[in-house]
């Protein structure tokens, strides 16, 4: 586990470990050279707007944990909310672009269009299965920020 990562881990209050995750999701943008919008108020969809190219995109930074199975993770695609009348859980279809997804697990960063995203969930695999499946997998590194960013019309320089 790298250093960042123990420390994302050590956070114990959630909202700090969703500030940690959008830090790390802004540096990412940041350091390839990408303008990053911030909402003026909590209650978008949405925790960003990046500039890449002169087209915004709207991206919800999500946290993803430890699958139930080894060497996948998981984030989930939908919005939950309490209510006084209980939870309110909405999907994201139509007011975002892409989810940010960082994985502490493996200390990754992924972009994920949404249309790519199921409605509940997500699973990512950055290790293959012990019973080596390897059909209708999300593989990691066809999400990771750096493979992402150059067909969304970004020309980044590392």
């Amino acid at each position: 586990m790298s250093e960042r990562s123990e420390r994302f881990a050590s956070l114990e209050e959630p909202q700090k470990r969703g500030q940690a995750a959008e830090a790390i999701v802004k540096s990412e943008c940041v350091s390839y050279g990408i303008s990053v919008l911030v909402p003026a108020y909590d209650n978008e969809s949405y925790d960003l707007v990046a500039d890449i190219d002169d087209d915004f995109y709207r991206i919800q930074i999500k946290t993803a944990f430890e699958a139930t199975t080894d060497g996948a993770v998981r984030f989930r695609t939908r919005s939950t909310r309490t209510k006084s009348s209980g939870y309110e859980r909405e999907g994201y279809e139509g007011s975002i672009d892409l989810f940010a997804v960082y994985a502490p697990v493996c200390d990754e960063t992924y972009l994920i269009p949404i249309e790519d995203a199921s409605k509940t969930q997500m699973t990512v695999r950055y290790e293959r299965s012990k019973n080596n499946n390897v059909k209708n997998i999300n593989w990691h590194e066809d999400y990771l920020f750096d493979e992402v960013l150059p067909s969304l019309g970004s020309n980044p320089t590392t």
